[in-house]
């Protein structure tokens, strides 16, 4: 038991740590971007680019998982989010901007899918462990963008050596967390892999993942710039990143009771608080209260998104196949990240930003009001 605690608090404590760096980033390079002379649309492309690594991450991870236990992964997250600071540290030309990015979206998806898996095998239910894991997420990505935009106040460089500082440190709590074995190797006539995708609750559970995605990405991206652009300081910047990481915190927290009430539901309440929320910041990116509260109608859908959704999937599986779950619905979160950016640098060719993020909150919702009827899955 008391094995079992020091694991609890080893992974809470990486899982901070690594998303107060990896959050600083995400109010740090858009700002620095636009500072080095990129419009709107090319910030768009270079935060897509991380999703690119994403992808590939992810999609190996569950046939990794099986070789190589999940802790290992862990640690070279953290490694790779550090690096990811000192990159741009070092330049912030097109090639250094794009490999910082590519080496981010190798960290975010090492990270998100072994973290999700050693905090489902550590916990007594999937939603249970995933709730914690996120909540410590959250209290990381709370304190960076707030911290990073006090800091870019002083000196541009600063919040970029605090969080590479503290992303080497967070190898030391994960380097010490239990070491659960690789998950079992499948036969070669095993074609449960096949049969975990379609799945319906696990298909939910990935439309659920990639509408956080979409959520991340924008917010990661525009929503600075937007902020930016209707005159607001790089501090409040900060303080209303961090609100709607808050937010999102507190959506996570109330992830049990919304599971509760059913996937349906949980589809429903999710996609229409992140997608209206974020519909409704461009003609308030102006008043600050006003899109605080926007911003933390939008993370409350996201944070039910990013922890219902994961868990209905390890939910529908059998326990070696939790991995290979976990990575899938992190590849259409990972898609996700990648398409959204792109496609709202290709709305930037016809309408303005404020329209574009506008058409993007409504776009989130839109999955809530097709009729769907669940099926019996294993």
């Amino acid at each position: 038991m008391a094995r079992q605690k020091n694991d609890r608090f080893l992974s809470l404590a990486m899982a901070m740590m690594f998303s107060f760096s990896l959050n600083s980033l995400t109010l740090v390079v858009p700002l620095m971007a636009v500072r080095a002379g990129y419009d709107p649309a090319h910030v768009g492309l270079l935060v897509a680019l991380a999703a690119v690594t994403q992808i590939g991450t992810r999609l190996s991870m569950g046939a990794l998982m099986r070789r190589i236990p999940d802790k290992i992964f862990l640690m070279a997250a953290a490694i790779l989010i550090a690096l990811s600071c000192i990159l741009i540290l070092f330049s912030t030309t097109l090639f250094i901007f794009a490999a910082a990015q590519l080496v981010q979206g190798a960290a975010r998806a090492l990270f998100w899918t072994s973290g999700q898996t050693h905090a489902v095998r550590g916990a007594a239910t999937s939603v249970s462990g995933l709730r914690s894991m996120n909540l410590a997420a959250g209290v990381g990505s709370m304190a960076g963008p707030a911290l990073a935009g006090l800091l870019w106040g002083l000196a541009a460089p600063l919040p970029l050596i605090v969080a590479s500082v503290v992303g080497f440190a967070a190898v030391v709590p994960a380097a010490l967390l239990t070491r659960f074995p690789p998950f079992a190797r499948k036969v070669a006539a095993d074609s449960s892999r096949t049969h975990v995708r379609h799945l319906p609750g696990v298909r939910v559970a990935c439309g659920m993942n990639a509408a956080a995605g979409v959520w991340r990405s924008i917010l990661d991206s525009y929503v600075p710039i937007a902020l930016s652009l209707a005159g607001q300081p790089a501090a409040v910047i900060g303080l209303l990143l961090t609100t709607a990481n808050a937010a999102m915190m507190a959506g996570s927290a109330a992830s049990k009771w919304v599971r509760g009430r059913g996937i349906k539901a949980s589809f429903a309440i999710g996609l229409l608080c992140a997608g209206l929320g974020l519909a409704s910041l461009s003609p308030m990116a102006s008043m600050a209260l006003a899109a605080a509260a926007a911003l933390a109608v939008s993370g409350l859908g996201a944070g039910i998104l990013q922890t219902v959704g994961p868990a209905i999937a390890a939910d529908e599986v059998a326990a070696e196949e939790r991995g290979d779950a976990l990575a899938l619905t992190g590849t259409y979160r990972a898609a996700a990240l990648f398409l959204a950016p792109l496609g709202m640098a290709g709305l930037l060719l016809f309408i303005p930003l404020t329209t574009s993020l506008i058409a993007a909150g409504l776009l989130i919702t839109a999955p809530a009001a097709v009729p769907w009827r669940p099926r019996r899955g294993r």
